[in-house]
């Protein structure tokens, strides 16, 4: 009498007819169903480590262009607020018809706060405005290279330049294009 108790899938072979050799490919392919911890790569330099999920969701998060834009704002604002104070600091404003009088730390002050927040917002709005054009000509291209700093370049001076008129415009693509470029070669050399 035969023995029925044993699974179905014990008796079916998978990738060859040979119990043997199916055996063999069943471990070095293994089932797609279950998680495998047997995997063997290759290392050329230093140890291997796998990503977990959670770290491969971290990472495409801080990839996406929404993470670059709101960095590249941020960072902005405060570098433009940096130069506004500066620049405040240098620069100070003199009505007209008051050069004797002097101005109070309040009025100093309130004059600091508006050209920091003039600059800061001026330098967010282009940060942003660079980094996702820059991010979707990347992923449009498919390719991260120093093309995509100087097309994005272009794309912002250019319309950044147009709120003067199509000449300022060109001149702004042509200028913001080739700076980018210096930028990016300065970075990657």
């Amino acid at each position: 009498m035969e023995d029925n108790s044993k699974p179905v899938s014990e008796h079916q072979t998978l990738f060859h007819n040979d119990p043997f050799l199916d055996n063999l490919a069943r471990y070095f392919i293994g089932n797609n169903t279950r998680y495998r911890e047997n995997i063997i790569i290759p290392r050329t330099m230093g140890p291997v480590v796998i990503k977990t999920n959670e770290e491969k969701l971290i990472e495409a998060g801080f990839e996406s262009c929404a993470f670059k834009t709101t960095m590249s704002c941020v960072a902005g604002f405060g570098l433009g607020a940096a130069l506004g104070l500066f620049s405040s600091s240098v620069n100070p404003t003199i009505v007209p018809g008051q050069e004797l009088k002097t101005q109070t730390a309040r009025e100093i002050l309130r004059e600091m706060k508006g050209t920091m927040l003039s600059y800061a917002k001026n330098f967010a709005m282009v940060g942003a405005m660079f980094s996702a054009i820059e991010c979707a000509i990347e992923t449009h291209r498919g390719k991260s290279d120093w093309r995509n700093g100087t097309y994005a370049g272009g794309v912002t001076g250019g319309l950044i330049g147009l709120r003067a008129g199509v000449k300022a415009a060109v001149l702004g693509a042509a200028g913001f294009a080739a700076f980018s470029t210096l930028i990016d070669y300065y970075m990657h050399s």
